[in-house]
């Protein structure tokens, strides 16, 4: 049977696009190489058609089907032992930008750093951004609603979107490649398949939203005495700038030193050293705050430094290194950025990706390093966040090398998130890591709802089985 499904798989897509063995092993493990599997073969079709006819024949023979694209997920989204691996990276084509519109039609194959470049061309961008930028798909960052460091100013991915096209688990082709703002005829299915890791059909090509490009960036190190502290500035930079922070981002004191032990010619953010340090950056989209004036000096940038004074004198404020160059915006960037290589300094790890309510950000950080310090006292702890939108990357190396312990750790950090109102996957999706969590956490009512239609869009069970759903 396998070598039947094999032959017709050549047939559809050609011999040199059905990989196996040797030739598969580089979609055989994720990024992280924390999961390593064998899958039948890894197929790789060209068009939306082409994938059709894969779904078609896997479905026909009930043989798992896992998507991947830029494989860069961090949840074991992708394990694929004896399943068809469906990869979309030959699907690579940008078919429009449209400048007038503000969309960009593409192709799930594409890699977000070449969208970033393509919209550039037209002084426009896409507003999504992550470390993972360069082998990102277009396909994985909808699949999991990806968030990212600009969601302050431009939400997640479904934010994002404006139109899809899927290949249903019984293969046939959903054309909702909109490019509306507004749409309301009947159940909004881009949005259910957005999320979805997969599991409730392939994307294969999006309708994207663009937006203006910044004329400038005011980026800047700021640390401040507590969190408290912290969106008191968030809110007042949003208000003062008319909502123009791009970014937010909190790493504190031991994060600070980690990135030091990791690279260590980096500099530190301060001459002195804060126990909370928030990077944050706006955007100007006008001339009047863009454009320099004849003493060279950037409006938005003059007038962050303004507005941290303010918050200096009121004692706000502790420090501030505002940017003065490209290269000084991105040796910033570049320290946030190395948080996923930083928490791999030490070895093991034990992370979560959680959210809650702004007002509750310290709350979550005392509680659940409490929690995690009377399971193993010798902890240490390295979060980032992504303050302004209340997402908090939660990452420890225990002292135990126990496992239990380290479970124990994660679901104390999960209980102590749902009890604050909290999300225990904020952006990263469920995979196979989440599973227990959406046990333990999730409405029951909302698991049925979800297995109705998982049942009711993919009868035979073939797409991306045994992820999201417990």
């Amino acid at each position: 049977m396998t070598d039947r499904i094999l032959d017709e798989l050549s047939a559809i897509l050609g011999a040199r696009n059905v990989l196996t063995g040797a030739d598969a092993v580089p979609w055989s493990q994720d990024w992280s190489e924390q999961a390593h599997w064998t899958p039948l073969a890894v197929v790789r079709p060209g068009t939306t058609q082409e994938v059709a006819a894969v779904i078609r024949l896997a479905n026909e023979a009930k043989v798992p089907v896992v998507p991947v694209s830029g494989n860069t997920g961090l949840t074991k989204a992708t394990e694929a032992e004896g399943a068809l691996m469906l990869s979309l990276n030959r699907m690579s084509a940008i078919r429009e930008i449209n400048p007038a519109g503000r969309t960009a039609t593409v192709e799930a194959g594409v890699v977000l750093s070449n969208l970033h470049a393509a919209a550039a061309e037209h002084d426009l961008i896409f507003p999504l951004t992550f470390g993972a930028r360069g082998s990102a798909m277009v396909g994985g960052f909808l699949s999991t609603n990806a968030g990212g460091s600009n969601v302050v100013r431009y939400g997640s991915t479904r934010a994002l979107c404006l139109g899809i096209e899927a290949v249903t688990p019984t293969g046939q082709v959903m054309d909702l490649m909109s490019a509306l703002y507004k749409d309301n005829s009947g159940y909004d299915l881009r949005d259910l398949l957005i999320g979805a890791e997969g599991t409730l059909g392939v994307i294969t090509g999006a309708v994207l939203k663009l937006f203006q490009k910044p004329r400038a960036y005011a980026t800047a190190m700021v640390a401040v005495p507590d969190i408290a502290r912290a969106l008191e500035l968030l809110h007042v930079l949003q208000a003062e700038t008319g909502g123009a922070v791009e970014a937010f981002e909190y790493m504190p004191k031991n994060f600070i030193e980690a990135h030091m032990q990791r690279f260590p010619d980096a500099r530190a953010p301060f001459e002195t050293s804060y126990d909370v340090n928030i990077l944050v950056e706006l955007g100007a989209l006008s001339a009047r705050d863009a454009d320099p004036g004849s003493d060279g000096t950037v409006p938005i940038t003059a007038y962050l430094e303004t507005l941290l004074g303010r918050m200096f004198e009121k004692g706000a404020v502790l420090d501030a290194v505002v940017a003065k160059s490209q290269s000084q915006r991105a040796e910033m960037w570049a320290r946030r950025e190395a948080s996923a290589e930083v928490s791999r300094l030490r070895s093991p790890v034990v992370d979560n990706d959680i959210a809650v309510p702004l007002d509750r950000m310290q709350a979550l950080l005392d509680r659940t390093e409490a929690r995690a310090r009377a399971l193993d006292p010798g902890i240490a702890f390295m979060h980032v966040a992504h303050l302004g939108d209340g997402n908090l990357h939660f990452a420890a190396w225990p002292e135990s090398r126990d496992p239990a312990v380290h479970r124990a750790i994660g679901e104390a950090v999960e209980e102590e998130t749902i009890a604050l109102g909290g999300s225990f996957s904020a952006e990263h999706g469920i995979g196979l890591s989440k599973l227990p969590a959406m046990t333990r956490h999730k409405d029951p009512v909302a698991l049925e709802a979800m297995r109705a239609i998982k049942r009711a869009l993919d009868p035979n069970g073939i797409m991306n089985p045994g992820k999201v759903l417990p």
